[in-house]
């Protein structure tokens, strides 16, 4: 049984693939009473589910209720490595994100999401930190700037 968090990020998400522009304007009130929650379990969701990270920004508006914007970023490979490129360092967390949003945007598949997000684990980069999110932030950068080049370089 899918959590209320989860129904209303699929409700969300559902709203902005149903967009023409991926932009997408909410009240907090209407989504907790369509939901039957407190009107900050809808921050909750919009703070920890649509992230930057995760393809999504989130602006609130002053007056008028709590509106809301939800705006799904559109990124292209190169964009994607020239933002990657300047990490020093990074969490698990924000590394796995980032992974999911290159797989949902179909940039990379399956396989290399898997293989992409193993690499990441903090077992795995069984050191001490910083270094464990220094090292992280150089292999996820080698690692996605040689899936997302261009085709015509491989």
């Amino acid at each position: 049984m899918a959590s209320i968090s989860d129904e209303i990020e699929a409700y969300i998400r559902h709203l902005l693939a149903q967009s023409e522009d991926g932009v997408i304007e909410i009240q907090r009130a209407d989504l907790a009473g369509r939901f039957d929650c407190v009107p900050s379990q809808i921050t909750y969701v919009l703070m920890t589910r649509f992230t930057p990270e995760r393809g999504y920004l989130v602006e609130g508006r002053r007056g008028g209720g709590g509106g809301i914007k939800v705006l799904q970023l559109v990124t292209e490979s190169e964009e994607i490595i020239e933002a990657i490129s300047g990490l020093e360092s990074i969490d698990q967390t924000r590394a796995l994100s980032i992974i999911e949003r290159l797989y949902e945007a179909e940039h990379i598949t399956d396989r290399e999401r898997a293989l992409l997000s193993a690499a990441m684990r903090r077992d795995v980069l069984n050191i001490g930190l910083p270094e464990r999110d220094r090292l992280r932030a150089r292999i996820l950068q080698a690692m996605l700037t040689m899936l997302l080049r261009p085709k015509e370089a491989n």
